[in-house]
């Protein structure tokens, strides 16, 4: 009796209670009767937040909400099977998922059953994204601190390995940091080659779609909806490989398809495709920075190449020539997307 209130108070089976009687007696109520209560989801809802320094392989069968951030340290793994959906929590800049130096990701997703990472209603700048932070060279040198949750990144371990990521459909990233800053659907800090980057759409993010700081990572098959800023974004000296890139361009007030700053160490695109039904600037390039196009297709925007600070064009070069400001870039093929049904995947 919680405040020493008077225990005759309390009558069971007509008698008052007895505090030292166990009531153990036979049930009387038969749950068997309570058949209505089986008719709920199977599917449990978990919560993601914190930091991983083991190993942690998430279920499938299970619904998983990303309320804050979820970091994955060094020596840490973070392993998402294929079907997995986790429902990023409308919080900007506090929900993201980071994977620091040392630490590493596999998303496993598959075609048939691509990985979900999704806040509810896959508004821009909902959560922050993917954040892939390696130990490859950046021009920023050893040890720079990234803009994004202010990481330590770079080395000199070009073939540094973050894990594989395979069949990843991010919507609604690109939180603000602050006037200069946001996230991105992916960010990749001087993440190294041994990274496998494969089937990726990032889909109404307030910032970039995917942006390279730096680093060696390659990547195949990328897809970008309606990014309020750059689809495809590098700096610091990326000198990757992305082959067969689709970009979609429906929302009037982008930045560009593709923006390249810094200085030029030859990345190369292979198979990139860019679409626009509303205008806008497709490439563009600041300051040194350039880069080997095989295969490109630019379709519907009021400018195909911009130099932006009127760096050398010959450090843009399209099918092995010099790239030209008023070239029509309509001579390629486009990237066949009909397959990518992975892209089409929802909470």
């Amino acid at each position: 009796m919680k405040d020493n209130g008077p225990i005759a108070n309390v009558l069971i089976e007509d008698v008052v209670a007895d505090p030292g009687k166990s009531y153990t007696d036979a049930a009387t109520v038969d749950i068997a009767l309570f058949n209505w209560i089986n008719n709920r989801s199977a599917v449990e809802a978990t919560v993601l937040q914190g930091v991983i320094e083991g190993e942690l392989t998430l279920n499938a069968d299970v619904s998983y909400d990303l309320t804050s951030s979820l970091i994955v340290k060094d020596g840490g793994t973070l392993t998402i099977p294929a079907g997995t959906k986790i429902t990023a929590r409308d919080g900007g800049t506090d929900v993201y998922i980071a994977v620091l130096q040392g630490g590493k990701i596999n998303i496993d997703g598959s075609p048939e059953k691509p990985v979900v990472i999704s806040s509810k209603n896959a508004m821009p700048g909902d959560w922050g994204g993917l954040t892939i932070v390696g130990k490859s060279t950046t021009t920023e040198g050893i040890n720079a601190t990234a803009e994004v949750g202010g990481f330590i990144y770079g080395g000199s371990d070009d073939a540094d390995n973050s894990g594989s990521i395979k069949n990843l459909v991010i919507l609604g990233s690109g939180a603000q940091i602050n006037a200069d800053s946001q996230y991105n659907g992916v960010s990749l800090y001087a993440v190294g080659s041994g990274t496998v980057l494969e089937n990726i759409a990032v889909i109404n993010g307030s910032d970039d779609g995917i942006e390279f700081f730096g680093g060696t990572v390659s990547a195949t098959n990328l897809y970008f909806e309606n990014n309020e800023d750059d689809a495809v974004d590098w700096t610091e000296g990326w000198n990757g490989t992305v082959t067969n890139t689709y970009i979609s361009h429906t929302k009037a007030g982008f930045s560009t398809a593709l923006e390249a700053d810094g200085l030029n160490k030859n990345p190369k695109l292979i198979n990139f495709t860019a679409i626009s039904t509303v205008g806008g600037t497709a490439l563009q390039f600041k300051k040194e920075s350039g880069a080997l196009i095989n295969n490109v297709y630019i379709e519907g925007y009021q400018t195909n190449l911009d130099m932006k600070d009127n760096g050398p064009v010959t450090n843009v070069k399209i099918d092995g020539a010099s790239a030209s400001a008023t070239g029509n870039y309509r001579t390629g093929t486009k990237v066949e997307i009909a397959g990518w049904s992975w892209r089409n995947a929802r909470l």
